[in-house]
């Protein structure tokens, strides 16, 4: 798992960069655009339909939550609905704030549930499971709006760079995914015997047994799917409600375009997460915006919308989940003081 080390000077350099970032987002990119009138646009939304996208956002979190407990809480555990909401609350910020791809947040995440006492191989697990359900429905999306949307089936229409491209993607995922789950479970002590012979082999011994632990994480998520866990629906909240913020941030300024291409343009925008930028900004910005020009909507009405649905995005989570975080090192806290005869889950994956 990747390792957060949250210092002064880090998390100072991450509130210099998002303030420069939002500045230049909201104060000068629309000048340099020629668009003088976009902020007195975003300021005279409505409040109504802002209102509606607050609700939105906070069911996704939900979403969000739900998923979690899903996937990591089965059996007994010290991780309660509110430590959940702690743990996800506080990720979200850390993906926000720190690193890129969600690093934050999975290191978060992984460091919070082993401190309540789950064994590390089952982390990793069930982490692999949680992303794979969280990203399975990005790419599932992608293969049939992308593909719907070229065919005419979903309306909207778009070129095949904007549409076919992202869903060829989305599929090679899948397909890769798949095939990590049919990796045989003792893969890494097939290659044990030999991993202190040879650099290379000790290295293909380690890869080996990534692979086992990724093969494990995949087959529980899919699993999760074959046992109807209702749960897993979390995954859908996650992403449906926060697609529908940026829907009704477009409905707030007078205009939306067709849901296929707010869907499509969402998911192709959310690949500028993978950019070493805190929470993604000006890249998710940037990457929406430029989506949804390509698929003929207004670059105004663009900027305004998707500047609008950032503002819920990114600091709806992150001021609680800044509250949240201190209220889990206190929680962490508390773990550690208690008796020897914690809770413990189940040592051995499921899979």
């Amino acid at each position: 798992m990747p390792r957060l080390r949250l210092t002064r000077g880090r998390a100072l350099a991450s509130l210099v960069f998002v303030a420069s970032a939002v500045a230049f987002l909201y104060l000068v990119l629309p000048k340099l655009l020629g668009l003088h009138e976009t902020w007195n646009r975003i300021q005279h939304g409505n409040g109504w339909w802002f209102g509606l996208a607050f609700v939105l956002e906070i069911c996704s979190f939900l979403g969000y939550v739900v998923l979690f407990r899903g996937v990591f809480i089965r059996g007994q555990s010290r991780i309660d609905w509110g430590e959940s909401y702690q743990i996800t609350m506080a990720s979200l910020a850390a993906t926000r704030l720190f690193a890129a791809a969600g690093a934050g947040g999975i290191a978060l995440t992984a460091w919070a549930v082993r401190r309540s006492g789950m064994p590390a191989r089952t982390v990793a697990c069930r982490m692999i499971a949680f992303l794979a359900l969280l990203y399975g429905v990005y790419m599932v999306t992608l293969v049939i709006d992308g593909v719907g949307l070229y065919l005419g089936v979903i309306p909207g229409g778009g070129p095949f760079a904007i549409t076919v491209v992202p869903a060829i993607f989305g599929a090679v995922v899948i397909v890769l995914f798949l095939g990590i789950s049919m990796l045989p479970a003792d893969v890494g002590q097939m290659v044990g015997p030999w991993s202190d012979r040879h650099l290379v082999v000790r290295l293909a011994y380690r890869l080996a047994a990534a692979s086992a632990t990724a093969a494990s994480g995949v087959r529980t998520a899919i699993d999760l799917l074959r046992e109807r866990n209702a749960s897993v629906l979390g995954a859908v909240a996650w992403w449906g409600f926060d697609i529908a913020v940026l829907w009704a941030c477009f409905h707030a300024f007078g205009a939306s375009p067709p849901k296929g291409v707010i869907v499509m343009s969402y998911f192709v925008g959310m690949l500028g997460n993978t950019l070493p930028l805190p929470g993604g900004i000006g890249g998710v910005d940037g990457g929406m915006i430029g989506a949804f020009t390509a698929f003929g909507v207004d670059v105004e009405l663009s900027i305004v919308a998707v500047l609008a649905y950032r503002a819920f995005a990114f600091w709806l989570p992150t001021l609680p989940g800044a509250v949240a975080y201190l209220q889990l090192r206190r929680t962490v806290q508390r773990w550690n003081a208690e008796p020897s005869g914690i809770l413990r889950e189940a040592s051995e994956p499921v899979s």
